[in-house]
């Protein structure tokens, strides 16, 4: 594990880190719905959401590098289940978000049962990464 001079240097690196760790998920969750005609069908079904769901892990970490792994994880699989279960909600004007580009990668577009198992394996997997990467961590 890196050391650091002091704590507050180690918080900044872990959350250099963590930014860089969800732009590098946000190329390749894109990448797997941009590229999904040339991927495997299972990458290009299932890894777009898995994707998504270590994205926000890693923002997660980003803003709370301080808290333990496992609260990101849990804060993660909340913020997820929760825009999930928004897609039941189908009022007009959270549809003509959904409409939008940004709209349909942030709040999605109908509820799948699967995308919460994609959201799972993608949070627990970053974890994962988190607990065995070299870079200084919180707790």
């Amino acid at each position: 594990m890196s050391t650091c001079n002091g704590y507050s240097k180690c918080r900044w690196r872990a959350r250099v880190a963590y930014i860089v760790a969800v732009f590098v998920v946000m190329a390749l969750g894109l990448g797997s719905r941009a590229f999904a005609d040339v991927l495997p069908v299972f990458v290009a079904e299932h890894f777009g959401d898995a994707l998504w769901a270590s994205m926000i892990y890693f923002g997660f970490r980003t803003c709370y590098a301080h808290k333990k792994i496992s609260f990101a994880l849990w804060c993660s699989l909340a913020f997820c289940f929760a825009i999930e279960g928004s897609q039941l909600y189908q009022a007009s004007w959270i549809n003509y978000l959904r409409e939008t580009t940004l709209g349909a990668l942030v709040l999605g577009k109908g509820f799948l049962m699967a995308d919460l198992v994609r959201y799972t394996a993608g949070a627990a997997v970053a974890a994962l990464l988190d607990l065995a990467w070299p870079w200084p961590k919180g707790s």
